[in-house]
């Protein structure tokens, strides 16, 4: 076809217009392209040789015997711990039987009880009859006592057989 001379047409210029757009396009898709592929080759200039290091000193060596001091502390703590929680338990145990009703009933009971031999013992030795010696048992202990020129002698014999004697002057005590 001979190339007209003159005016393009319009169909001419709307060809020549989609054509320059296309083309724009190509150019466009190309530098983007471009920059894809020197993005993804520097990003390969930029890394580095992956090297593998053990971070547990039991495999790479480096720092072993810290390490190792670190697990038996650890360990050592963790015993002493269990022993404590045992032994506060235990405590607590004893405590709570001997807070008991019934616990404390006996103890009130016993008080009691050494409260009126006590008296006993007081009224033998001072009171309106008085005995210049005696001998009672108490728990497993004898208890002997005497009177004699003024002084009171106390023996205690243990169940163990240890002897403790004690002697008091009477007529010296005032208030």
């Amino acid at each position: 076809m001979a190339k007209k001379r003159g005016r393009p047409s319009k169909a001419e210029i709307a060809k020549r217009k989609r054509e320059q757009e296309k083309d724009m396009l190509l150019k466009i898709i190309a530098v983007i392209g471009v920059i894809l592929f020197i993005g993804v080759f520097a990003q390969n200039l930029m890394a580095d040789q992956l090297t593998h290091k053990f971070k547990n000193p039991s495999f790479s060596g480096v720092n072993v015997s810290s390490h190792w001091l670190t697990i038996e502390q650890q360990e050592f703590s963790r015993k002493m711990s269990i022993k404590e929680e045992i032994k506060a338990l235990q405590d607590q145990l004893k405590r709570d039987k001997e807070n008991t009703t019934l616990a404390r009933f006996i103890r009130n009971l016993e008080s009691r009880i050494y409260a009126q031999i006590s008296r006993q013992i007081v009224e033998n030795m001072f009171g309106e009859t008085q005995s210049t010696s005696g001998t009672f048992e108490l728990e497993g202990n004898t208890i002997t006592y005497s009177i004699e020129d003024g002084m009171i002698t106390l023996t205690i014999l243990a169940a163990d057989g240890s002897e403790t004697v004690i002697q008091l002057p009477l007529g010296d005590f005032s208030f």
